[in-house]
């Protein structure tokens, strides 16, 4: 599903070249639930840009679903996005003039799926995260637990090939990051891939693989002992 073959990143600052990324070969299946950890600077976010199509590599090859990305334009990323990746962030990033509902209908929008089928999913989007009680809240009327359960309703509602989250916990308080962890934990166990980039050792503890970035290189990548939760 995933595949980065020999991937370097370099950003130019000024006249100085910065390398972040040095030769990571990588691949994700479907159906894995993986960390990926790292101390700050290690080049974590840059490899979950790029694995987002966010970003592309200065050199090296990602095949994302038989699709080399360093050949499509930006048009054919943002269709990949779309139809691929559902994303988590720190934040939310939730509109907030829009009821958790509207937020989470919002990708099919740009997929162009049918305004009543966008709802049906939405909903039980929703209802799969706990909030079918929440559909008409606006963020502002959500507690922060609640409004990442929002979140990931919207990275799921379009059926994504994987969910790529960042930090999704960084923002929680111990209990809300738990709950969201279940969420999350209970999504791979029926089949959706999980990527997530964590730099909190209980977090990556739920994760059945976890990718080790030092320096913009992979020190380890080992699949674990998977721990129950409950």
């Amino acid at each position: 599903m995933i595949r980065l073959k020999h991937v370097y990143k370099t950003y130019q600052q000024g006249a100085l070249n910065v390398p972040v990324l040095h030769d990571i070969d990588v691949e994700i299946e479907g159906g894995e639930f993986v960390s990926i950890m790292g101390p700050s600077g290690s080049g974590k976010s840059t490899l979950m840009n790029i694995i987002g199509c966010l970003d592309r590599p200065t050199e090296g090859e990602y095949i994302l679903n038989d699709v080399n990305i360093l050949q499509a334009d930006q048009k054919q990323l943002a269709l990949l996005r779309n139809k691929n990746i559902g994303f988590v962030f720190q934040h939310f990033h939730l509109l907030p003039r829009l009821s958790a509902v509207e937020n989470v209908e919002l990708p099919l929008v740009y997929g162009g799926i049918s305004k009543k089928e966008r709802r049906q999913r939405a909903l039980e989007a929703l209802g799969k995260v706990g909030l079918a009680d929440r559909v008409d809240h606006l963020p502002n009327q959500l507690s922060g637990g609640q409004k990442q359960r929002v979140a990931i309703a919207r990275a799921i509602a379009n059926q994504p090939s994987f969910i790529l989250a960042d930090e999704p916990t960084g923002a929680l308080d111990s209990k809300s990051g738990e709950q969201v962890m279940d969420i999350f934990t209970q999504l791979n166990q029926e089949g959706t891939t999980v990527i997530m980039v964590t730099h909190e050792e209980e977090v990556a503890a739920y994760t059945k693989r976890r990718i080790i970035l030092r320096d913009g290189r992979i020190t380890e990548d080992r699949r674990e002992v998977h721990e129950l939760h409950g």
